[in-house]
């Protein structure tokens, strides 16, 4: 890992996002909480959460993080649904990372709640696709902190 040891310990800040492309189906059972699992966006949401907190566990050059807030955002469309993932810390290092695996994670939870609705006859998903994943922005803000 970088030795971040040196560096101030401020406010860090960052969103990230992306989405899923599901059937019209798919989604319209998500949204009348008809998929067999359960709750779909509430599972995304635990489960993404998780994944923040455990980013230095799956990614092997993360810092582990004291993470201070992370706040999660699903929009609901046609035929796809976006996450966002705002991720807050007061430390040396920034939690992008922390976001993007929230989102990527709550993402996949959703896949595999209603894979069994994806899948065409061969057992594919040839209409479901993860996309778009990206940061929307990442903020650092001196504060009085103790170094």
């Amino acid at each position: 890992m970088i030795d971040i040891s040196e560096k101030k310990i401020i406010l860090r800040d960052a969103m990230a996002t992306g989405t899923i492309h599901l059937k019209m189906d798919t989604v319209k059972k998500i949204t009348g909480r008809e998929v067999k699992k359960g709750d779909v966006i509430e599972t995304a949401k635990i489960a993404g959460t998780m994944a923040v907190k455990n980013t230095s566990a799956n990614i092997p050059y993360c810092h582990p993080i004291p993470v201070s807030a992370i706040d999660f955002e699903f929009k609901i469309n046609e035929d796809n649904i976006e996450s966002s993932c705002h991720v807050r810390a007061i430390y040396r290092t920034g939690v992008e990372m922390e976001a993007i695996n929230g989102v990527l994670t709550s993402l996949l939870t959703i896949w595999d709640m209603v894979k069994y609705l994806e899948k065409d006859d061969t057992g594919n998903y040839p209409e479901t696709s993860i996309y778009n994943v990206h940061v929307i922005y990442k903020k650092k803000e001196e504060i009085n902190a103790p170094q």
